[in-house]
């Protein structure tokens, strides 16, 4: 028996060649006349037009396009489930809510009595499957509006205004056992074309060095212990595209979520790290909405801003946001039993020494993505096409939203990525030169609380809530990207304020820009004592911020004041016995002054 029989006597057992009583007239070329008034389908075409389907199918998968499986038949939703799953594919259910492709160049708001849904454009598919052609639906009239091929089933009685619009029709009876078998179909050739892309792209990482390269950086992520990071030095990136509509593309993909459960008592501030004044009146959350909205405004893209506050950081948040109105931005608050949950980790991870591991990943992630999710905001990100999340954990007031990175993890499939400070410490041998990069113990690398996840990688996150997740079992392949000093500029001491708001930093168009006069490419060390720690004896000691554009370091301890207009220079040190107090006139310059009482003031002293 041939192939072709056997596939004919798969489609007869699945009651595909039976239609409905009623055939319209242009559904007599796939029909070869009727029996008990239903009409019976000839399957020889049927199998034809099932090869062209799976054909085009195939074709659009070597592509790398995008697809939305459409059923209305409640029967084949497990069905579908399990084929997209095996794919790789997301089930978008987007297509449920009526314009969703035809109206999509514009927000759309749905407000009901105890939530709001802001929903903006998502990502329009290259190909629309549908299952159950039920004409009531409006998907057909808006995937042909906008010329987007469909592949759907027809049946006898499909009027012809709907079936023209069908690119590839395949009639049949949308009976359970077909749709297991048309998406058994289906399965078989996205794995077929996928293990063809994936062998093309091997052949021709051996013809292309560039491509050997990222090839041979995957194979070192996943032969990495559990114990051990591989990371990338940010400078072995490859350039964003100069080519706006392209970033554009690939900024659409992302969403920034910041976590602001950090309170300001460590600086003796009463209310959020996040709404503390760190520069030209500008809170740190000011700067990270200007920031982002700078972005979406230069490309034209839509960066939502995701805030999870904790009830103790909530109202003071809000009232921060008060002054950012009509903008992408969602908050929403962690429940108190998760809240609880939280301390109790940290409480006892301060008895127990951390592992290395969840000092490079939270361990309330879990945690946050179900607040996300219980909140209805994670499923509308997902149907406007959104792929990555970037977490802040910190107040990190740098330019964090950088095309070059989401690019690259975007186009080698990393999943999770967490950015470190450069450190050479605990580097070992590899076959990769230092500069290309390297494989550390996770002791020796410093996190700054920025890190990267794929939506897929959520929804796995989220599938396993209930397995007792713990960040060192879900995230065994550490991957990280050496990042620059320019991309962290941290608020955690009032040693940082006094870098933020002195001259060497300035507020331009939502970023902290560097002042240019400074020849040191890093910060200068700055150690203030206990006298300085709480925000209101810092703004005391200090008339007017000094000039420090030309400081190489800073150390002060002890009682010592600050007048206006001063300026410090190279290496500095002042340090007041205790019983004695020190004040720095105003308009004065200190150089390289090392400083233990009031009449040294009147000589330089050498260091």
């Amino acid at each position: 028996m041939t192939i072709h029989s056997v596939v004919i006597q798969k489609l007869l057992s699945t009651n595909a060649h039976l239609g409905r009583r009623v055939a319209e007239h242009h559904f007599k070329i796939y029909s070869i006349g009727s029996r008990n008034g239903m009409t019976i389908i000839d399957s020889e075409k049927q199998l034809i037009c099932l090869r062209n389907a799976c054909s085009f199918i195939g074709e659009l998968v070597r592509q790398r396009a995008r697809f939305i499986f459409v059923n209305t038949n409640t029967l084949f939703d497990e069905i579908i489930d399990q084929m997209t799953q095996t794919i790789g594919c997301r089930n978008d259910t987007s297509w449920r809510l009526g314009g969703f492709l035809t109206n999509s160049s514009s927000p759309r708001k749905f407000r009901g009595r105890n939530k709001k849904l802001n929903l903006t454009a998502i990502q329009p598919p290259d190909c629309v499957v549908i299952f159950d052609t039920d004409r009531k639906s409006s998907v057909i009239q808006e995937a042909a509006k906008l010329q987007i091929p469909i592949v759907g089933l027809v049946d006898s009685s499909m009027p012809l205004d709907i079936y023209k619009k069908i690119t590839y029709p395949v009639p049949a009876k949308d009976s359970v056992q077909f749709v297991y078998l048309f998406c058994n179909l289906i399965t078989k050739t996205f794995l077929y074309e996928q293990r063809r892309l994936n062998a093309a792209m091997g052949a021709s990482a051996i013809a292309k060095p560039e491509i050997r390269e990222e090839v041979e950086q995957l194979d070192k992520i996943k032969t990495v212990g559990k114990d051990k990071i591989y990371v990338l030095p940010y400078e072995r990136l490859e350039p964003a595209s100069e080519d706006a509509t392209e970033t554009k593309q690939l900024l659409d993909k992302l969403v920034v979520l910041k976590f602001n459960g950090n309170l300001g008592s460590d600086m003796g501030f009463s209310g959020p790290k996040s709404a503390l004044e760190v520069c030209n009146g500008l809170t740190c959350l000011d700067l990270v909405v200007n920031h982002i909205e700078s972005i979406n405004s230069k490309y034209g893209c839509n960066i939502p801003l995701l805030m999870m506050n904790t009830p103790s950081t909530h109202d003071g948040i809000m009232k921060v946001l008060e002054k950012h109105p009509n903008k992408n931005i969602h908050t929403f608050t962690q429940s108190q039993r998760q809240q609880e949950n939280i301390e109790d980790m940290l409480e006892s991870r301060t008895l127990n020494k951390s592992s290395a591991q969840e000092k490079l990943y939270p361990s309330n992630l879990l945690d946050v993505f179900l607040s996300l999710n219980s909140s209805g905001k994670l499923e509308p990100l997902i149907s406007q096409g959104k792929e990555y999340f970037l977490l802040l954990q910190s107040e990190n007031l740098a330019e964090v939203v950088d095309p070059k990175i989401l690019n690259h993890l975007i186009k080698n499939s990393i999943e999770h990525c967490v950015e470190v400070m450069p450190t050479t410490s605990g580097t070992e041998e590899t076959s990769l030169p230092p500069q290309e990069g390297r494989i550390q113990s996770k002791e020796h690398v410093k996190s700054i609380n920025t890190m990267w996840m794929s939506m897929s990688c959520v929804e796995r996150l989220l599938q396993r809530s209930d397995l007792g997740f713990t960040s060192s079992k879900f995230f065994d392949r550490a991957f990280a990207i050496d990042t620059p000093w320019s991309r962290y500029l941290p608020v955690e001491r009032t040693s940082d304020l006094l870098i933020l708001q002195s001259d060497l930093y300035t507020s331009v168009e939502g970023s902290l820009v560097r002042n240019a006069a400074r020849a040191n490419p890093k910060d200068p060390s700055i150690e203030l004592g206990p006298e300085f720690g709480n925000v209101d004896d810092f703004h005391s000691r200090f008339k007017s911020i000094p000039s420090i554009i030309e400081l190489d370091s800073l150390k002060v301890t002890g009682d010592v004041w600050f007048g206006t207009g001063t300026t410090l220079k190279g290496k500095v040190s002042i340090a007041a016995r205790p019983g004695m107090k020190i004040v720095i006139p105003d308009g004065m310059e200190l150089k390289n002054r090392i400083i233990t009482s009031q009449s040294d003031i009147g000589g330089p002293s050498s260091l």
